[in-house]
């Protein structure tokens, strides 16, 4: 299968200039810093993923934030400085969060005209200023569309930007995924290659139940549910349905067998039979486990997904590299990071 080469291990800036503790100067200026891309390189990673929301860029009058094109470019930067490649990732656009799924319409971009204009303005800007660095800057379209009814608007979107972007970036490797928070699932509804700089990328936190233990923010969850990794696929499933189905990822799909790395075999399966036939690469942008599992286990759920990732040459970013509950460098994980590292 293709390789994306250059962007096979990294990891993500979550929390910088995305889903931000804060929207101000003096964290964006704090929060991620270039000794951090330093630490980073250290590490022998090649990329860093760089989730940044529009509202970082654009204010509510319209108009463009300098300073926050400048973080951007500030972390390119840095990378070049230390020889690491970056993925920019629109993580949220006018109109559309993939964590905000309340409201009257959540899916109200997938059919507004001005909001789909607004968001191919963006990345025409996105390209004006940093198509110039196509050997080591991949753009990345939007981060988690949800709604599988939005698959045809989505693919519609997503084609007309790129022939945009072409337009100022021609050689730019420029990534998207499908629907269900980027499922791998997904990959088969996608568009096929517009050209040979596309990328697929898809999301991994399977078993949900597992990697999300205790998440607040998964509904039903529960501060005392705990589970174990690996252990039987059949109580990973029992133990689902206390979720919502579309909560809980891809467990009930027919195809899976057993937990381990055939698991991610199998779920991986399907993408990898569409990738070969399109010759495009597959990315995961975005796998890890949270903060409140055992330590012990994150670390075999790592190597058996790390295991399958390799050998088919799936490049890779964990989330994440500091806070949001999956932070690499924050206390939780200080027994197993020496461990985890070499594993990225």
């Amino acid at each position: 299968m293709k390789k994306f080469e250059g962007y096979q291990k990294g990891i993500n800036l979550g929390g910088w200039i995305s889903q931000c503790n804060r929207y101000a100067k003096d964290y964006y200026e704090t929060f991620i810093v270039e000794k951090d891309i330093e630490t980073i390189a250290g590490w022998g990673l090649d990329h860093v993923r760089v989730p940044v929301d529009y509202e970082v860029l654009v204010d509510t009058d319209g108009r463009y934030i300098e300073d926050g094109f400048g973080y951007i470019q500030s972390c390119i930067d840095w990378c070049g400085k230390y020889g690491l490649n970056m993925i920019l990732d629109l993580h949220k656009t006018a109109g559309y969060a993939f964590d905000e799924r309340g409201g009257e319409d959540p899916d109200i971009f997938f059919k507004d005209e001005k909001l789909k204009d607004l968001f191919v303005k963006m990345w025409q800007e996105l390209a004006k200023r940093f198509g110039g660095y196509a050997d080591r800057v991949a753009f990345e379209l939007l981060n988690e569309v949800v709604n599988p009814a939005v698959t045809d608007s989505w693919n519609d979107i997503a084609r007309k930007t790129v022939a945009e972007i072409r337009k100022l970036a021609p050689d730019t490797y420029i990534l998207f995924g499908g629907v269900r928070y980027n499922s791998i699932t997904s990959i088969p509804s996608l568009d096929k290659p517009y050209d040979d700089k596309i990328v697929y990328n898809f999301h991994c936190y399977d078993p949900l139940i597992f990697t999300h233990q205790k998440a607040y923010w998964v509904e039903g969850m529960t501060q005392d549910f705990d589970v174990s990794y690996p252990a039987p696929l059949e109580e990973y499933k029992e133990r689902s349905r206390e979720f919502a189905t579309e909560a809980v990822g891809a467990i009930f799909r027919q195809d899976l067998k057993e937990i381990g790395p055939q698991f991610f075999e199998d779920l991986f399966a399907e993408a990898i039979q569409v990738a070969e036939e399109r010759d495009i690469a597959l990315y995961c942008g975005e796998y890890g486990v949270i903060d409140q599992a055992p330590l012990e286990d994150t670390l075999r759920w790592l190597s058996d997904i790390h295991s399958v990732f390799e050998k088919h040459g799936i490049g890779h970013a964990l989330w994440t590299y500091k806070d949001k509950d999956f932070g690499l460098i924050d206390p939780h994980y200080d027994e197993i990071r020496d461990r985890m590292i070499p594993l990225l």
